[in-house]
């Protein structure tokens, strides 16, 4: 299993952020140090490659010089290239047992050698001195562990030192709480010991504990992770006396957390630490929880990790279609290092005014994709010119922005801090949208979810299009969607499954809105929740339906045929089919457009437009304290 093979070639990804060295990670074998440091890789907000120690060598340093590295258990690696690592790169130690030592273990040197340890006075030990030394910062599984290393080198006192202690992963927090409930009231029986044939874990003197005191006991070995956890979950006890300091053994942190009586001796290092010696079961948990956090925290304050965001956009006439798409760019560039312009063939001017934009500001990057917009299936260009804009962009983050969408300079800082913070096991986030319904009492929709798809890491399996499940195919063979997609969604470029996202919108508030439509308290209770969100989300102001004459023209113009040319939907311009008025678009004057936009301004709140407007219902709203972006001044006085 440890061998190397000589046609093995090991690449950095280009994309990896961060290098982990590992003798062993859990796939290889599921010892405590391996089920840290996997949960602490499963966690990262970054991009983690796993490399295992035997494979590190001068080629691989050199290929990766650039990123950061995380250095675990590394017996196996050749410690010739420990001058070459403390030279060139940038990294941190994890520290496990106390590898100064060519035992990695005092207690161990003593009884092999009948001499006490004084590799630290050694070659060698001064070798993995200087490693350390020479690191960013040093993680310790215990203050004991750190106490020892810090007494035979005071030196390293000087580097940025933290205790980690044992990390664990969300599903072995989540093993242990149903393992818990199962076996609540029920009787427990016996005491584990821990089989291992490593010296120090010391099975042979639990084995006599448990036989002196007339201990019913079950010695437990080559079982997987999770039946050594439901082992523990139904017995009275576990006994573990290692025979020389062990840093933090997880298997006592769960048996605790198991509720088993614990019977330790003094070489379990971290036994007396405040956070496992604390009675209230929620500190220890807490402490645990909070392990990978602490660690990312402080790795990426130490890498000054300052990731880059891609903005990106399409634009189609947007002079003859009074966008603000100036605004939209230029807030992005509040915010983004580059933004990326997709336009799909302009003829009104947008194209020179995007030209314009460039030359002021070279991080905006302008492509021109023209399409047959003529095309029965024209809708659908809509997506693929959105997944065309994504492909160019080349940040670690990508921001989809409309060229209506206006990102207000209040939270410009919001975006890079959120990036920043990225949730580890997230791709894609949703963050809340302002959606104006009219220009005279700055209405806010509540008609509509309040929150779009907008941040996502630059994963090249994410694009836009239409869903797998709504896909379709006309006689031609050309796609087109069923209802439910605008063709603009997150897919997966592979298969179009859509892509998973996290968002700050819960059912409880989903209800809450759809209930404010006739509940003055259910209004009430969403308008506050809107403007905490508002003050502590990075959101989006969206101007669609702030001139409203000019929306219901785009309808006349321009919606009617996407939405049919998406859908497949033939559709006669009858009074039937349109949502405005009881006549024909033909029908429909400039005049009658100006009078029903004005009341749609005055006496709703918005209107969902799949059904005929009714007036009767009156489309409730919220007002919100916040001012329009600063940019957006100019253009709101020319649309009211």
């Amino acid at each position: 299993m440890f061998g190397k093979s000589v046609f093995s070639k090991i690449e950095i990804p280009k994309t990896a952020d961060i290098i982990f060295v590992s003798d062993m990670f859990s796939v290889d074998y599921e010892g405590g140090a391996e089920l840290t440091t996997d949960a602490l890789i499963d966690s990262s907000p970054l991009e983690v490659f796993r490399l295992h120690s035997r494979d590190v060598s001068l080629e691989l340093l050199e290929a990766g010089c650039r990123k950061y590295w995380l250095f675990g258990n590394f017996a196996n690696m050749d410690s010739e290239l420990i001058p070459a690592i403390v030279s060139n790169l940038r990294y941190s130690i994890l520290e496990y047992d106390f590898k100064y030592c060519k035992y990695r273990s005092a207690e161990k040197h003593l009884a092999v050698e009948q001499i006490a340890c004084n590799c630290h006075e050694q070659i060698s030990g001064k070798m993995i001195s200087a490693l350390y030394y020479g690191s960013n910062s040093l993680w310790w599984m215990s203050e004991k562990q750190m106490a020892t290393y810090h007494q035979f080198f005071p030196f390293l006192t000087e580097k940025m030192n933290v205790v980690l202690s044992s990390v664990f992963d969300e599903k072995t927090f989540a093993h242990i709480k149903l393992l818990n409930q199962a076996s609540k009231d029920k009787k427990r029986e016996g005491w584990i010991v821990l089989g291992s044939p490593s010296w120090i874990k010391g099975a042979n003197a639990a084995k006599d504990w448990c036989q002196k005191n007339n201990k019913k006991h079950e010695v437990v070995w080559g079982l997987s992770h999770f039946e050594v956890l439901e082992k523990l979950s139904q017995s009275e006890g576990f006994v573990y006396l290692p025979e020389g300091g062990d840093t933090c053994p997880r298997m006592v942190i769960e048996a605790k957390l198991l509720g088993c009586k614990l019977h330790l001796n003094d070489n379990v290092q971290h036994a007396q630490e405040l956070w496992f010696t604390s009675e209230d079961e929620f500190d220890t948990q807490a402490y645990l929880y909070g392990a990978r956090e602490r660690f990312w925290r402080g790795i990426k304050h130490i890498m000054k990790y300052n990731p880059q965001i891609s903005g990106y956009t399409t634009t189609l006439n947007c002079v003859d279609q009074q966008y603000p798409f100036e605004e939209a760019i230029t807030s992005m560039l509040g915010f983004c290092d580059e933004v990326v312009v997709v336009d799909g063939g302009s003829t009104d001017g947008t194209w020179e005014k995007l030209h314009q934009l460039h030359s002021n500001d070279e991080r905006v990057r302008i492509h021109q994709q023209e399409r047959d917009w003529d095309h029965p299936r024209f809708a659908v260009f809509d997506g693929a010119q959105k997944a065309l804009a994504r492909s160019l962009c080349d940040g670690d983050f990508c921001w989809q922005q409309d060229v209506d969408e206006i990102v207000h300079e209040d939270d410009y800082e919001k975006i890079r801090y959120l990036v920043k913070n990225f949730p580890a096991n997230t791709e894609l986030l949703a963050l809340p949208l302002v959606e104006y319904w009219g220009d005279r009492e700055e209405k806010i929709r509540v008609d509509i979810n309040p929150w779009k798809w907008r941040l996502s890491k630059n994963k090249p399996h994410i694009t836009h299009g239409i869903p797998a499940s709504l896909r379709k195919y006309d006689a031609n063979g050309e796609v087109f969607s069923s209802m439910g997609s605008d063709g603009c969604d997150y897919v997966r470029s592979d298969n179009y499954e859509p892509v998973p996202f996290s968002t700050f919108y819960t059912q409880e508030v989903d209800s809450a809105r759809r209930q404010s439509f006739t509940n003055e308290n259910a209004l009430k209770a969403y308008s506050q929740w809107y403007d905490h969100i508002i003050a502590n989300f990075p959101v989006i102001h969206h101007y669609s339906w702030f001139n409203i004459d000019r929306k219901i023209k785009t309808y006349k113009n321009y919606w009617t045929r996407h939405w049919q040319s998406l859908y497949d939907i033939a559709q006669e311009d009858t009074a039937d089919t349109n949502m405005f008025f009881n006549k024909p678009w033909a029908d429909v004057s400039d005049s009658d457009i100006s009078e029903l936009s004005k009341k749609l301004s005055e006496e709703m709140g918005g209107w969902i437009f799949h059904q005929k407007i009714d007036f009767n219902f009156k489309t409730p709203y919220v007002t919100i304290s916040r001012t329009h972006p600063a940019i957006m001044k100019g253009w709101i006085s020319e649309n009211k």
